[in-house]
């Protein structure tokens, strides 16, 4: 069996879906993207396709490695959020090749199903408590919520105070055992991050994530000493070199690697076994389309340590699409009492709706996420 194409379509809301074709007629799907920078992304796609046009879709694991180390310059999100695409195609061709899910080929499942939370709320959080009691009432037993705006690298404690009232009254409107994730999206910074960890103790969180910035993280230790809250880490790191420091420092509790940002199965797999000889949960990120999610399920099948997936079902950033409208199986992902079945399909174990995909692809975006700024006028996280 050879490669024979690549194909790369921008679909609303803010996604970049992969075909790759192979003469015996079996398609891989993948789903390579930056938010934001979908584009980029696509034309990286593309420069690695002329490497993997009349090769052996099969032959997976030796791909990678060229696609990485063939480059003097790798690593990244653009380079490896492409390679993570593509990997995600090849374990799909190669499911359907042998007719068996990707997660039989990986060693089989360790669970039927996993834990899921649902996003509450926008990039404000206000007004989030009815919300969250309509999110648990469908089903959900956690949920995840941003849990701050724009913070200054020192800032006032109106904000701080904020920020507790906001989860406050989110855990009261949920109760003392629904699991709550506060995304601090890296929008604070060190000095103020130790006080609001501190200050967020009382109300039992499932897990802090982002607290700094990655590139900041010799800041976790100060915040670990401050609370015993689990803190969560990984949506923007892009490979296991990137997470071999952060295991080693010893202050991460759960890594989130992104299965489109972070080489793909191949190499989250990795990242999932080292997490896992650290005593270290596993968490993917995934606020993006159906072929990424079926990714993830396919690492939380095998992967003993992960124990809850992100998903994007009715995220506030899907207007106009939604993660079922691409898919022709739309009960692939089946919700129950707060968990998802793992796919049991060939490949990754989706229908992808090709037609629609097409369709879709006329309108395209061009998803960029919103600039703020401080009081003051200099530019604020996101």
């Amino acid at each position: 069996m050879k490669i024979t194409k690549l194909t790369t379509y921008i679909v609303p809301p803010r996604w970049l879906f992969l075909k790759i074709e192979t003469d015996e007629g079996i398609v891989g799907w993948g789903e390579p993207v930056v938010e934001g920078r979908a584009l980029t992304v696509e034309a990286a796609v593309h420069e690695l396709a002329d490497y993997l046009i009349g090769k052996d879709p099969l032959m997976i694991e030796d791909h990678w490695q060229v696609m990485y180390r063939g480059g003097f310059y790798r690593g990244g999100a653009i380079h490896m959020s492409a390679l993570a695409g593509i990997d995600q195609a090849l374990w799909d061709i190669k499911g359907k090749a042998y007719g068996q899910p990707v997660h039989a080929l990986l060693g089989g499942q360790v669970r039927d199903r996993i834990k899921v939370y649902s996003w509450i709320g926008g990039d404000r959080p206000a007004d989030v408590a009815r919300n969250a009691r309509d999110i648990v009432a469908s089903g959900f037993k956690a949920l995840k919520l941003n849990g701050a705006e724009e913070m200054q690298i020192v800032d006032s404690n109106d904000k701080i105070d904020a920020i507790v009232a906001t989860i406050g009254t989110v855990r009261d409107a949920v109760g003392p055992y629904i699991g709550i994730g506060a995304d601090f999206h890296g929008r604070v910074h060190r000095p103020m991050a130790k006080v609001l960890a501190r200050e967020l103790e009382p109300f039992r969180l499932m897990f802090i994530e982002e607290p700094v910035l990655s590139e900041n993280r010799e800041a976790l230790k100060e915040i670990a000493n401050h609370c015993s809250t689990p803190i969560a880490l990984g949506e923007r790191l892009y490979s296991r070199w990137d997470f071999k420091s952060v295991l080693a420092d010893g202050y991460v509790d759960i890594l989130q690697p992104d299965l489109s940002h972070a080489g793909g199965i191949t190499e989250c797999r990795k990242i999932a076994a080292m997490a896992e000889a650290y005593d270290v949960a596993l968490a993917p990120h995934c606020p993006l389309g159906p072929i990424a999610l079926a990714a993830c399920l396919q690492i939380d099948a095998v992967s003993y340590n992960a124990f809850i997936q992100e998903q994007s079902l009715g995220i506030h950033y899907n207007k106009g699409n939604d993660i079922l409208d691409y898919i022709s199986n739309k009960e692939v992902f089946q919700y129950a009492d707060g968990f998802v079945s793992i796919p049991q399909g060939p490949g990754l174990g989706i229908e992808v709706d090709e037609a629609y995909v097409i369709e879709r692809a006329k309108e395209g975006h061009r998803w960029r996420n919103p600039v703020w700024r401080h009081a003051d006028g200099s530019v604020a996280e996101w």
